[in-house]
């Protein structure tokens, strides 16, 4: 044998070694972009004052997931749902974001409570991983960032429409405004009163109440000494009841309209007669309006006993896991590592997303979306369809 081929017998099993080791990196990583099953995060209240809503809130999205899962997951890969609290308390909600981004690594979480939101914007844009408000309404939350979006439509498509209804379609000339003084009432409320201004109304009285107040008459003694045709109502879900129940102690007997926070079987349940006649938006389709609403609406009647905690709200819950299944299985298809800056990209490549319960969606930069906005009214101790405002 030659010295040239001792040398390339030699070579031989070097260079199948590092054939061999390239193999084994590639699949290496080939297996790190495709885990075994894909995570999100959700952030609600489990605890505190808005328990009861976000306690539902989370029933509605892990019916999603456990029928996601049953069909298939994400093409044979299992999606789970990382649910932490968030006692709609900016701090809380940060720590509970903190842990979702640092420890458990999510591309993408679900939060509401427009405080929250906000809080934790910070965190889903400095890790580029990318935040979902569904639920939260202030209008600022377009503005939060590269990486927060909303699949739900912010103040100023319901709230501005409302405000235009109550003058054109109400008749009613003069509106009073009583709002929480926080993220979910400020902005929220001045979009009513600018709208309700444009539209030829005059705004007689303009009041805000503090989020840990319990008792309301000093703003509410002001309302009624401005003598509004209209009252709107524009705080959270579980003081709202509260709010409606002193006005009517104090002989404000006027229309109250508000946001769909106020349209919940609780206000009735609260106020009794004195609920009749309060107008709310609603921003999803009604058991009325699509069989699987209808379907929806059933079921918690069957296994609750009742309708859910924020219909509307629920419904977006609902829909949230399945806009995040489809990402996640067309960045699947694809091989893409499931990062927040992958699942931004490829959200925004697929944009429109088709829903259960909600019908499509269009998720674009502009970070808002539109919807058709129902109105609810409540007759003969029932929420029952109203109209369509424009």
């Amino acid at each position: 044998m030659t010295r040239r081929n001792v040398l390339t017998t030699q070579r031989t099993p070097l260079l199948l070694s590092a054939a061999g080791l390239l193999l084994l990196t590639l699949m290496s990583a080939a297996l790190a972009q495709a885990p075994a099953s894909y995570k999100f995060g959700l952030a609600m209240p489990l605890s505190g004052s808005q328990a009861l809503y976000g306690a539902d809130q989370v029933k509605a999205a892990q019916w999603a997931v456990d029928a996601i899962n049953e069909k298939g997951g994400i093409n044979g890969k299992k999606l789970e749902m990382i649910t932490l609290d968030t006692q709609a308390d900016p701090q809380v909600g940060i720590n509970a974001i903190n842990r979702l981004v640092s420890v458990e690594k999510v591309p993408v979480f679900i939060t509401a409570w427009s405080s929250v939101v906000r809080a934790v914007a910070p965190i889903a844009n400095d890790n580029k991983v990318v935040e979902l408000s569904i639920g939260a309404n202030s209008p600022d939350i377009a503005k939060l960032g590269d990486y927060v979006y909303t699949t739900f439509p912010l103040a100023d498509v319901d709230v501005s429409a409302l405000a235009r209804y109550s003058f054109s379609k109400l008749g009613k000339k003069k509106a009073a405004v009583l709002y929480i003084n926080n993220d979910t009432g400020i902005v929220a409320s001045q979009v009513y009163k600018d709208t309700f201004s444009k539209a030829g109304g005059e705004i007689v009285a303009y009041e805000a109440y503090d989020p840990k107040a319990t008792d309301f008459t000093g703003a509410l003694l002001k309302v009624r000494a401005a003598q509004p045709d209209i009252i709107h109502l524009h705080g959270l879900i579980a003081d709202m009841p509260q709010v409606a129940a002193q006005m009517r102690q104090l002989g404000l007997n006027q229309p109250i309209t508000s946001y769909s926070g106020l349209y919940n079987p609780k206000v009735i349940e609260q106020l009794g007669q004195a609920a009749e006649g309060i107008i709310a938006t609603s921003l999803a389709p009604g058991a009325g309006d699509l069989p699987a609403v209808a379907a929806y609406v059933e079921r918690w009647q069957k296994q609750e006993k009742r309708d859910p905690n924020g219909l509307p709200y629920t419904q977006y819950l609902h829909d949230a896991p399945y806009m995040v299944a489809a990402i996640l299985t067309a960045m699947d298809k694809k091989g893409l590592a499931p990062t927040g800056e992958n699942f931004r990209r490829e959200m925004l490549a697929l944009a429109t997303f088709d829903l259960p319960l909600t019908g499509s969606v269009t998720i674009s930069d502009s970070h808002t979306v539109a919807k058709p906005v129902y109105l609810v009214e409540v007759k003969n101790g029932k929420w029952t369809p109203k109209d369509i405002a424009k």
